[in-house]
Protein backbone atom coordinates (compact mmCIF):
# COMPACT_ATOMS: atom_id res chain seq x y z
CA UNK A 1 0.00 0.00 0.00
CA UNK A 2 1.63 3.28 -1.16
CA UNK A 3 0.99 6.12 1.36
CA UNK A 4 -0.61 9.32 -0.18
CA UNK A 5 1.43 11.73 2.04
CA UNK A 6 2.24 11.28 5.92
CA UNK A 7 -0.86 12.19 7.80
CA UNK A 8 -2.67 10.02 9.39
CA UNK A 9 -5.96 10.48 11.90
CA UNK A 10 -6.02 10.31 15.82
CA UNK A 11 -9.58 9.32 16.92
CA UNK A 12 -11.13 9.41 20.05
CA UNK A 13 -14.04 9.46 22.36
CA UNK A 14 -15.95 10.04 25.58
CA UNK A 15 -19.50 9.46 27.20
CA UNK A 16 -21.35 10.17 30.23
CA UNK A 17 -24.74 8.18 31.07
CA UNK A 18 -27.96 9.72 31.80
CA UNK A 19 -28.73 10.32 35.51
CA UNK A 20 -29.25 6.70 36.74
CA UNK A 21 -28.38 4.44 33.53
CA UNK A 22 -26.44 1.86 33.39
CA UNK A 23 -26.26 1.67 29.88
CA UNK A 24 -25.30 4.66 27.08
CA UNK A 25 -27.74 5.47 24.61
CA UNK A 26 -24.66 6.79 22.50
CA UNK A 27 -22.90 4.36 20.77
CA UNK A 28 -19.92 4.60 18.47
CA UNK A 29 -18.12 2.51 15.98
CA UNK A 30 -14.60 2.80 14.35
CA UNK A 31 -13.79 0.81 11.38
CA UNK A 32 -10.15 0.86 9.62
CA UNK A 33 -10.94 -0.01 5.79
CA UNK A 34 -6.93 0.03 5.26
CA UNK A 35 -3.91 1.59 6.28
CA UNK A 36 -5.48 5.34 5.07
CA UNK A 37 -9.03 5.22 5.11
CA UNK A 38 -11.05 5.17 8.59
CA UNK A 39 -14.45 5.67 9.29
CA UNK A 40 -16.28 6.19 12.37
CA UNK A 41 -19.72 6.84 13.43
CA UNK A 42 -21.25 8.24 16.25
CA UNK A 43 -25.23 7.13 16.96
CA UNK A 44 -27.34 8.33 19.01
CA UNK A 45 -30.42 6.58 20.15
CA UNK A 46 -33.84 8.33 21.23
CA UNK A 47 -34.11 8.64 24.81
CA UNK A 48 -31.70 6.74 27.00
CA UNK A 49 -31.20 3.10 28.52
CA UNK A 50 -31.30 -0.28 26.89
CA UNK A 51 -33.29 0.76 23.92
CA UNK A 52 -31.87 3.57 23.07
CA UNK A 53 -28.45 1.08 23.54
CA UNK A 54 -28.92 -0.91 21.40
CA UNK A 55 -30.87 1.02 18.16
CA UNK A 56 -27.29 3.19 18.52
CA UNK A 57 -25.42 0.05 18.55
CA UNK A 58 -26.83 -0.98 15.74
CA UNK A 59 -26.96 2.13 13.75
CA UNK A 60 -23.30 3.05 14.25
CA UNK A 61 -22.33 -1.14 13.44
CA UNK A 62 -24.52 -1.64 10.19
CA UNK A 63 -23.54 1.88 9.44
CA UNK A 64 -20.01 1.87 9.55
CA UNK A 65 -19.61 -1.34 7.98
CA UNK A 66 -21.30 -0.34 5.23
CA UNK A 67 -18.77 1.83 4.57
CA UNK A 68 -15.66 0.03 5.35
CA UNK A 69 -16.81 -2.35 3.00
CA UNK A 70 -17.14 0.25 -0.21
CA UNK A 71 -20.52 0.85 -0.23
CA UNK A 72 -21.04 4.91 -1.07
CA UNK A 73 -21.61 6.78 1.84
CA UNK A 74 -25.36 7.58 -0.13
CA UNK A 75 -26.08 4.29 -0.39
CA UNK A 76 -25.71 3.35 3.20
CA UNK A 77 -27.17 6.42 4.63
CA UNK A 78 -29.94 5.60 2.43
CA UNK A 79 -29.90 1.55 4.05
CA UNK A 80 -29.89 3.31 6.98
CA UNK A 81 -32.31 5.96 6.66
CA UNK A 82 -34.83 3.74 4.92
CA UNK A 83 -34.85 1.06 8.26
CA UNK A 84 -35.07 3.28 11.11
CA UNK A 85 -38.04 3.29 12.35
CA UNK A 86 -39.68 6.95 13.15
CA UNK A 87 -41.42 7.20 16.56
CA UNK A 88 -44.97 8.41 16.21
CA UNK A 89 -45.37 9.98 19.36
CA UNK A 90 -42.15 12.62 18.70
CA UNK A 91 -41.77 12.42 14.98
CA UNK A 92 -38.35 11.98 15.24
CA UNK A 93 -36.28 8.62 14.40
CA UNK A 94 -35.25 6.26 17.01
CA UNK A 95 -31.26 6.69 16.30
CA UNK A 96 -29.34 9.93 14.93
CA UNK A 97 -26.02 9.54 13.53
CA UNK A 98 -22.64 11.05 12.67
CA UNK A 99 -20.51 9.73 9.65
CA UNK A 100 -16.83 11.03 9.38
CA UNK A 101 -14.66 8.87 6.99
CA UNK A 102 -11.27 9.60 5.93
CA UNK A 103 -10.35 8.95 2.28
CA UNK A 104 -6.55 8.02 1.59
CA UNK A 105 -5.58 10.73 4.44
CA UNK A 106 -6.58 13.20 2.05
CA UNK A 107 -10.29 14.10 2.52
CA UNK A 108 -12.85 14.08 4.89
CA UNK A 109 -16.02 12.94 4.16
CA UNK A 110 -19.13 13.96 7.11
CA UNK A 111 -22.63 12.87 6.88
CA UNK A 112 -25.08 14.12 9.63
CA UNK A 113 -28.35 13.27 10.53
CA UNK A 114 -30.37 15.15 13.28
CA UNK A 115 -26.93 15.65 15.68
CA UNK A 116 -25.51 18.31 16.55
CA UNK A 117 -23.52 20.05 13.38
CA UNK A 118 -19.77 18.65 13.67
CA UNK A 119 -17.15 21.38 14.62
CA UNK A 120 -14.20 22.09 12.25
CA UNK A 121 -11.37 24.09 13.47
CA UNK A 122 -7.87 24.47 11.62
CA UNK A 123 -4.76 26.20 12.68
CA UNK A 124 -7.14 27.25 15.37
CA UNK A 125 -9.95 29.02 13.68
CA UNK A 126 -13.74 27.29 13.69
CA UNK A 127 -14.56 26.90 9.93
CA UNK A 128 -17.96 26.21 8.54
CA UNK A 129 -18.23 23.13 6.56
CA UNK A 130 -19.53 22.99 3.18
CA UNK A 131 -22.68 21.73 3.46
CA UNK A 132 -25.08 19.60 0.69
CA UNK A 133 -28.63 18.76 1.48
CA UNK A 134 -30.21 15.60 0.86
CA UNK A 135 -33.61 13.97 1.34
CA UNK A 136 -33.09 10.66 1.73
CA UNK A 137 -36.16 8.21 2.98
CA UNK A 138 -38.04 11.16 4.17
CA UNK A 139 -34.96 12.62 6.15
CA UNK A 140 -33.27 15.51 5.66
CA UNK A 141 -29.27 14.42 5.56
CA UNK A 142 -26.19 16.85 4.62
CA UNK A 143 -23.35 15.80 3.15
CA UNK A 144 -20.05 17.55 3.47
CA UNK A 145 -16.59 17.03 1.76
CA UNK A 146 -13.24 18.63 3.13
CA UNK A 147 -9.89 18.19 1.38
CA UNK A 148 -7.65 17.50 4.94
CA UNK A 149 -4.39 19.62 6.10
CA UNK A 150 -2.56 19.18 9.55
CA UNK A 151 -3.79 19.50 12.35
CA UNK A 152 -7.31 19.95 11.36
CA UNK A 153 -9.94 19.15 14.02
CA UNK A 154 -13.00 17.67 13.71
CA UNK A 155 -15.88 17.01 16.75
CA UNK A 156 -19.22 15.53 16.64
CA UNK A 157 -21.33 15.01 19.38
CA UNK A 158 -24.25 13.60 20.53
CA UNK A 159 -27.36 15.78 21.65
CA UNK A 160 -26.68 15.56 25.08
CA UNK A 161 -23.95 18.18 24.81
CA UNK A 162 -25.81 20.70 23.67
CA UNK A 163 -28.59 20.17 26.26
CA UNK A 164 -26.23 20.19 29.23
CA UNK A 165 -27.04 23.25 31.47
CA UNK A 166 -30.75 23.10 30.65
CA UNK A 167 -32.54 24.86 33.51
CA UNK A 168 -29.28 25.14 35.61
CA UNK A 169 -26.51 27.00 34.22
CA UNK A 170 -28.50 28.02 30.91
CA UNK A 171 -31.61 28.16 30.54
CA UNK A 172 -31.66 26.80 26.76
CA UNK A 173 -28.54 24.84 26.94
CA UNK A 174 -24.75 24.83 25.96
CA UNK A 175 -25.16 26.69 22.34
CA UNK A 176 -22.49 25.64 19.82
CA UNK A 177 -21.12 28.69 19.97
CA UNK A 178 -20.29 28.75 23.37
CA UNK A 179 -18.73 24.77 22.61
CA UNK A 180 -16.34 26.18 20.38
CA UNK A 181 -15.26 29.04 22.31
CA UNK A 182 -14.69 26.38 25.43
CA UNK A 183 -12.67 23.54 23.26
CA UNK A 184 -10.74 26.10 21.47
CA UNK A 185 -7.90 26.36 23.80
CA UNK A 186 -7.19 22.84 23.94
CA UNK A 187 -7.43 22.52 20.90
CA UNK A 188 -4.74 25.44 20.51
CA UNK A 189 -2.80 23.82 22.85
CA UNK A 190 -1.79 20.34 21.17
CA UNK A 191 -4.14 18.31 23.28
CA UNK A 192 -5.19 14.62 21.60
CA UNK A 193 -8.15 13.26 20.65
CA UNK A 194 -8.95 11.83 23.79
CA UNK A 195 -7.99 14.85 25.57
CA UNK A 196 -10.36 16.72 24.17
CA UNK A 197 -13.05 14.46 24.34
CA UNK A 198 -12.47 14.14 27.59
CA UNK A 199 -12.46 17.76 28.66
CA UNK A 200 -15.64 18.71 27.01
CA UNK A 201 -17.61 15.58 28.32
CA UNK A 202 -16.24 16.34 31.35
CA UNK A 203 -17.72 20.12 31.09
CA UNK A 204 -21.28 19.10 30.13
CA UNK A 205 -20.96 16.51 33.22
CA UNK A 206 -20.40 19.99 35.52
CA UNK A 207 -22.40 22.33 33.78
CA UNK A 208 -25.76 18.71 34.22
CA UNK A 209 -24.16 19.38 38.29
CA UNK A 210 -23.02 16.01 38.09
CA UNK A 211 -26.57 14.28 36.93
CA UNK A 212 -26.65 14.15 33.46
CA UNK A 213 -30.22 14.76 32.01
CA UNK A 214 -29.17 12.83 28.99
CA UNK A 215 -26.32 10.65 27.55
CA UNK A 216 -23.64 12.58 26.00
CA UNK A 217 -21.19 11.99 23.63
CA UNK A 218 -17.78 13.47 22.35
CA UNK A 219 -16.30 11.93 19.36
CA UNK A 220 -12.86 13.38 18.38
CA UNK A 221 -10.90 13.13 14.91
CA UNK A 222 -7.82 14.99 14.63
CA UNK A 223 -5.23 15.01 11.92
CA UNK A 224 -1.37 14.65 12.11
CA UNK A 225 1.53 13.65 10.92
CA UNK A 226 3.07 9.85 11.79
CA UNK A 227 5.06 9.37 14.47
CA UNK A 228 7.01 6.04 14.50
CA UNK A 229 7.70 4.57 17.96
CA UNK A 230 9.76 1.57 18.89
CA UNK A 231 10.05 -0.72 22.32
CA UNK A 232 12.40 -3.30 23.07
CA UNK A 233 11.75 -5.23 25.91
CA UNK A 234 13.45 -8.72 27.02
CA UNK A 235 16.36 -10.15 25.42
CA UNK A 236 16.03 -12.75 22.83
CA UNK A 237 15.40 -16.58 23.55
CA UNK A 238 18.93 -17.05 21.70
CA UNK A 239 21.59 -15.14 22.74
CA UNK A 240 23.28 -15.49 19.82
CA UNK A 241 20.34 -13.17 18.45
CA UNK A 242 21.27 -10.04 19.86
CA UNK A 243 23.13 -8.84 17.60
CA UNK A 244 20.07 -9.36 14.72
CA UNK A 245 17.79 -7.95 17.19
CA UNK A 246 19.39 -4.90 18.01
CA UNK A 247 19.47 -4.28 14.21
CA UNK A 248 16.49 -4.32 13.62
CA UNK A 249 15.70 -2.01 16.56
CA UNK A 250 17.88 0.94 15.74
CA UNK A 251 17.32 0.82 11.67
CA UNK A 252 13.53 1.65 12.09
CA UNK A 253 12.45 5.15 12.52
CA UNK A 254 11.26 6.82 15.62
CA UNK A 255 11.87 7.04 18.93
CA UNK A 256 13.25 4.50 21.26
CA UNK A 257 12.34 3.14 24.50
CA UNK A 258 14.37 0.16 26.22
CA UNK A 259 12.47 -1.55 29.32
CA UNK A 260 14.30 -3.75 31.20
CA UNK A 261 17.62 -4.25 33.09
CA UNK A 262 18.77 -7.10 30.94
CA UNK A 263 17.78 -5.19 27.66
CA UNK A 264 19.08 -2.14 29.25
CA UNK A 265 22.54 -3.81 29.26
CA UNK A 266 22.38 -5.48 26.29
CA UNK A 267 22.17 -2.15 24.71
CA UNK A 268 24.31 -0.57 26.15
CA UNK A 269 26.56 -3.08 25.08
CA UNK A 270 25.65 -3.29 21.55
CA UNK A 271 26.33 0.65 21.33
CA UNK A 272 29.76 0.98 23.42
CA UNK A 273 27.68 3.57 25.46
CA UNK A 274 27.66 3.93 29.79
CA UNK A 275 24.52 3.31 30.98
CA UNK A 276 24.12 5.95 33.80
CA UNK A 277 20.99 5.51 36.48
CA UNK A 278 19.06 8.24 37.08
CA UNK A 279 18.34 8.04 41.40
CA UNK A 280 15.32 10.11 41.70
CA UNK A 281 11.79 8.47 42.66
CA UNK A 282 8.80 10.58 41.06
CA UNK A 283 6.93 7.56 42.18
CA UNK A 284 8.11 5.49 44.33
CA UNK A 285 6.40 2.38 43.04
CA UNK A 286 7.62 2.43 40.12
CA UNK A 287 11.43 2.41 40.01
CA UNK A 288 14.04 4.54 38.58
CA UNK A 289 14.46 5.36 34.81
CA UNK A 290 18.60 5.54 32.99
CA UNK A 291 20.10 7.55 30.45
CA UNK A 292 21.91 6.19 27.12
CA UNK A 293 23.12 7.91 24.59
CA UNK A 294 21.43 7.04 21.44
CA UNK A 295 18.61 5.71 23.08
CA UNK A 296 15.28 8.07 24.36
CA UNK A 297 13.76 6.58 27.41
CA UNK A 298 15.32 3.36 29.27
CA UNK A 299 13.28 1.79 32.36
CA UNK A 300 13.23 -1.06 34.23
CA UNK A 301 10.07 -4.08 32.50
CA UNK A 302 7.82 -5.81 34.20
CA UNK A 303 6.70 -3.29 36.83
CA UNK A 304 6.85 -0.31 34.77
CA UNK A 305 5.04 -2.20 31.58
CA UNK A 306 2.51 -3.33 34.11
CA UNK A 307 1.69 0.22 35.35
CA UNK A 308 1.38 1.50 31.84
CA UNK A 309 -1.18 -1.25 31.27
CA UNK A 310 -3.07 0.29 33.95
CA UNK A 311 -2.96 3.82 32.33
CA UNK A 312 -3.51 2.41 29.13
CA UNK A 313 -6.69 0.65 29.98
CA UNK A 314 -8.02 3.60 31.98
CA UNK A 315 -7.37 6.04 29.00
CA UNK A 316 -10.16 3.49 27.16
CA UNK A 317 -12.36 3.97 29.67
CA UNK A 318 -12.75 6.98 31.77
CA UNK A 319 -9.28 8.33 31.44
CA UNK A 320 -9.66 8.69 34.86
CA UNK A 321 -5.74 8.45 35.55
CA UNK A 322 -4.65 10.95 33.04
CA UNK A 323 -3.78 13.95 35.59
CA UNK A 324 -1.15 11.14 36.88
CA UNK A 325 0.48 9.63 34.21
CA UNK A 326 0.44 13.56 32.05
CA UNK A 327 2.70 15.42 34.71
CA UNK A 328 4.37 12.91 36.54
CA UNK A 329 8.11 12.17 35.37
CA UNK A 330 8.47 8.56 36.60
CA UNK A 331 9.17 5.97 33.67
CA UNK A 332 5.60 4.42 33.42
CA UNK A 333 4.16 7.99 32.99
CA UNK A 334 7.22 8.74 30.56
CA UNK A 335 5.96 5.76 28.24
CA UNK A 336 2.37 6.46 29.06
CA UNK A 337 3.05 10.11 27.13
CA UNK A 338 5.24 8.41 24.56
CA UNK A 339 3.17 5.77 23.09
CA UNK A 340 -0.47 7.40 23.90
CA UNK A 341 0.15 10.68 22.86
CA UNK A 342 3.21 11.43 21.00
CA UNK A 343 3.04 7.69 18.78
CA UNK A 344 0.66 6.78 15.74
CA UNK A 345 2.76 3.58 14.73
CA UNK A 346 4.59 1.29 17.56
CA UNK A 347 7.21 -1.49 16.86
CA UNK A 348 7.19 -4.13 19.90
CA UNK A 349 10.60 -5.91 19.63
CA UNK A 350 10.13 -8.53 22.25
CA UNK A 351 12.77 -11.28 23.55
CA UNK A 352 11.48 -14.55 25.14
CA UNK A 353 14.29 -15.17 26.98
CA UNK A 354 12.31 -15.84 30.57
CA UNK A 355 13.53 -14.75 33.49
CA UNK A 356 12.63 -16.40 36.57
CA UNK A 357 12.16 -13.49 38.57
CA UNK A 358 8.94 -13.08 36.28
CA UNK A 359 7.26 -16.28 36.57
CA UNK A 360 4.12 -16.62 39.36
CA UNK A 361 4.44 -20.30 40.76
CA UNK A 362 0.59 -20.50 40.90
CA UNK A 363 0.15 -20.13 37.28
CA UNK A 364 1.14 -22.68 34.57
CA UNK A 365 5.14 -22.94 33.86
CA UNK A 366 5.33 -21.77 30.48
CA UNK A 367 3.44 -18.38 31.68
CA UNK A 368 5.35 -15.63 30.98
CA UNK A 369 3.80 -12.43 32.53
CA UNK A 370 6.32 -10.39 30.44
CA UNK A 371 4.70 -11.81 27.37
CA UNK A 372 0.80 -11.55 28.51
CA UNK A 373 1.81 -7.47 29.40
CA UNK A 374 3.42 -6.99 26.09
CA UNK A 375 0.41 -8.27 24.38
CA UNK A 376 -2.63 -6.82 25.73
CA UNK A 377 -0.86 -3.66 25.87
CA UNK A 378 -0.52 -4.32 21.82
CA UNK A 379 -4.15 -4.87 22.00
CA UNK A 380 -5.00 -1.85 23.93
CA UNK A 381 -2.84 0.38 21.87
CA UNK A 382 -4.59 -1.02 19.27
CA UNK A 383 -7.82 -0.23 20.13
CA UNK A 384 -6.69 3.68 20.60
CA UNK A 385 -6.51 3.40 16.84
CA UNK A 386 -2.31 3.21 16.62
CA UNK A 387 -0.70 0.80 14.27
CA UNK A 388 0.71 -1.69 15.75
CA UNK A 389 3.83 -4.46 14.86
CA UNK A 390 4.93 -7.01 17.37
CA UNK A 391 8.14 -9.18 16.45
CA UNK A 392 9.60 -11.87 18.79
CA UNK A 393 12.73 -13.14 18.73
Amino acid sequence: MIRRNNLCVDVAWHSINHAGEQLCGDHVELVAEDENSTAVVLADGLGSGVKASILSTLTAKILSTMVANGMKPEDAVETIAATLPVCSVRGVAYSTFTVIRIVNNQRAEIIQYDNPRVIHVRDGVPQELPVTKARIAEKDIYFSDVILAENDVFIAMSDGVEHAGVGLTYNFGWCRDDITDFILPYVKAGYTAKGLSTVLVEECNSLYEGKPGDDATVCTVRIRQREPMNVIIGPPSDRNDCGKMLSLFFAKEGKRIVCGGSTSNMVAEYLKKPLHPVLDFPDPEIPPIAELEGVDLVTEGVITINRVLEYAKDYLDQNQKYAVWSVRDDGASRIARMLFEEATDINFFVGRAVNPAHQNPNLPIHFNIKMRLVDELATCLGKMGKHIKVSYF
